[in-house]
């Protein structure tokens, strides 16, 4: 009897051999997880409540693939020659051990966008910061474990502008026997949200940088990597979604767009939001969506009771507050039902069904963006805590935004006045440096690779919403902030109007923060902090700078190593807008950075 129930127990935790196939990895466990295996079953007699976390494999090769869309093909960077690359799916609790091989003459580096990373930084990702890329012809395993954490999240290239191509989604399951805090839906199913170049976007921001202008801008949105019926030469790479009456699906939204925030919706449909960036929320009904570069949510869509005989455009297009040129394009999927019976299904065409088209806010509302924004709150269950820091150790206040670096001699520079664009945190326009900081930090090399003194606070303040200042130009530097280790802190960020005001998503690596309050014009350190939500903020790891106001967020700094703090508008990262913060090894043995793997890539 125990055999038969430890085969049937051990078969359950495998995958099925065609979702082996499908997601292009294996996730059979090594040969010594068996031995493993027989001895935690055994263990399970007197334990009824057995952690079944497994370790899943995949090999990630990034290879060339020549893909078509809008008429155009191009020979572009894939990873397993899919885009947008495989899925990668687990349950929390779960190891992952994923081989990254190199084929293309690109440097490569993965980032795994909001796995927390728990004493595993060499695993992050993010190039010249926590590793050294993978050149040409090399390989690197990315191991770490998923700690508290279920939901949707997303993998992509870190380095220059190679995530145009390399991303794809990661779906973190409950642990097992552990049900959703809503309502189990019928089927689970991703979406998202990309950009289409018909150039190289290598090229691209390779001359932007050489001219000190803005780059081009994409030439198409996609949804799934289709850009949709809207755009030419472009109607049989659609996104369909088919659906059955009455039923409730699950979709999992990622914006894994370059530079672009999107408004989403279903036409004539609602959907309810049930969580954002893998964790859980309030659920609450909205018609339209927002979602900036970076972030993820997962709604429920309830169809329609009957066959509506009708299809519904699902539609994005940009929320875009700042001054330069932008794509200013709908990408659209449709939502299909299944016709009810086989009967009908033989004469039906949907040629001849009526098409219906969602409203999306204008291109610069704000408003919308910022009332969206206030629904989200934090699940703050008994099962699900909102373990916002009450107390702070240290407070920041960064300012963010655009400015400029002279023009080279001997150059003309496409910049504003002649000049190059620039972007800065706290006026400082981060250099990134040719040895990996973590490896600087962790050997004790810091020295000619970067400085422990980032300003807590801008140097000169002024009005940080008002007119701009007549000098528009930053600093460039190298300049990190050390923390020691369980430091809670209060950070406020604030947009600057330097160069137009614009929103700015903020992306941490390595934590969650908890977004405690935000609002416009310049933060008022007074008056603000005493409207701040201590009690069910929401929990993220991007989050977006009002165009023209602030965010604050609060974070406790558990989590040992160097971490990233960038804008995910990837045209503003490469111009400098980002940091690192370095959190100190604790005093036991768990609280230490563990020491690097014998793989990790040199420079």
């Amino acid at each position: 009897m125990c055999q038969k129930r430890a085969a049937s127990f051990f078969s359950s935790l495998l995958p099925k051999k065609k979702h082996i196939r499908k997601m292009g990895a294996s996730l059979l466990p090594p040969p010594a997880f068996l031995a493993v295996f027989l001895f935690s079953f055994v263990t399970l007699s007197f334990n009824p409540e057995p952690a079944l976390a497994i370790t899943r494999h995949y090999k990630f090769d990034v290879v060339l693939q020549n893909v078509t869309r809008l008429c155009h093909t191009k020979s572009m960077v894939t990873v397993n020659g899919k885009f947008p690359g495989p899925r990668i799916v687990a349950r929390e609790g779960d190891r992952l051990v994923i081989r990254v091989v190199n084929h293309v003459q690109n440097n490569i580096s993965i980032h795994w966008h909001g796995i927390r990373q728990l004493r595993s930084g060499w695993a992050d990702g993010p190039a010249y910061v926590t590793q050294c890329p993978i050149q040409t012809g090399q390989s690197y395993v990315y191991n770490y474990t998923i700690v508290g954490q279920r939901g949707t999240l997303w993998w992509h290239a870190h380095i220059s502008w190679l995530r145009s191509t390399l991303y794809g989604p990661i779906i973190l399951l409950p642990k097992r026997g552990t049900p959703y805090p809503f309502a189990k839906p019928y089927k689970e199913v991703p979406i998202i949200f990309g950009e289409w170049f018909n150039a190289d976007p290598e090229a691209i921001i390779s001359q932007a940088m050489q001219t000190g202008g803005g780059p081009n801008v994409s030439d198409a949105y996609t949804i799934n990597g289709l850009p949709g019926p809207l755009y030419n030469c472009s109607a049989k790479d659609t996104f369909k979604l088919k659906v059955k009456p009455g039923k409730t699906y699950l979709l999992r939204m990622i914006n894994a767009a370059l530079n672009d925030e999107l408004f989403f919706s279903i036409a004539n449909h609602t959907v309810t939001v049930v969580d954002v960036d893998a964790v859980y929320v309030k659920p609450f009904e909205a018609e339209t969506l927002l979602i900036t570069p970076g972030q993820t949510t997962n709604v429920l869509l309830k169809t329609k009771p009957d066959y509506p005989n009708a299809q519904f455009f699902m539609s994005a297009r940009p929320y875009a507050t700042g001054q330069g040129t932008f794509d200013n394009s709908t990408v659209a999927g449709i939502l299909e039902y299944e016709v009810p019976n086989k009967t009908s299904q033989s004469n039906h065409s949907t040629k001849n069904l009526p098409l219906y088209k969602p409203n999306l806010p204008p291109l610069n509302d704000t408003s919308f963006a910022t009332n969206f924004s206030s629904k989200l709150r934090s699940l703050a269950s008994a099962d699900f805590p909102a373990n916002v820091p009450q107390k702070v150790d240290r407070q920041f206040f960064f300012t963010v935004g655009l400015g400029t670096n002279p023009c080279s001699k001997n150059q003309t520079c496409q910049g504003p006045n002649g000049t190059r664009f620039a972007a800065s945190v706290n006026n400082i326009s981060f250099v990134m440096p040719t040895t990996a900081l973590l490896q600087a930090h962790h050997f004790g090399q810091s020295k000619g690779v970067y400085s422990p003194y980032f300003p807590i606070s801008p140097l000169i303040p002024f009005n940080y919403t008002g007119t701009p200042p007549n000098n528009t130009m930053v600093s460039n530097g190298t300049k990190l902030v050390v923390l020691p280790f369980n430091t809670s802190v209060e950070l406020i960020m604030q947009d600057t109007s330097i160069l137009g005001a614009e929103s700015h998503p903020l992306h941490l690596h390595g934590f969650n923060f908890f977004v405690v309050g935000q609002g416009f014009g310049n933060f008022d350190p007074s008056k603000d902090p005493a409207n701040f939500n201590l009690v069910d903020p929401v929990e993220r790891n991007t989050v977006g700078v009002p165009s023209g106001g602030w965010v604050a967020i609060r974070f406790l700094a558990d989590n040992p190593g160097v971490w990233f703090m960038h804008c995910h508008l990837e045209v503003h990262t490469s111009w400098g807008l980002k940091m690192a913060w370095v959190v100190l090894d604790g005093k036991l043995p768990n609280q230490k950075l563990l020491p690097p793997p014998a793989d990790l890539p040199k420079c």
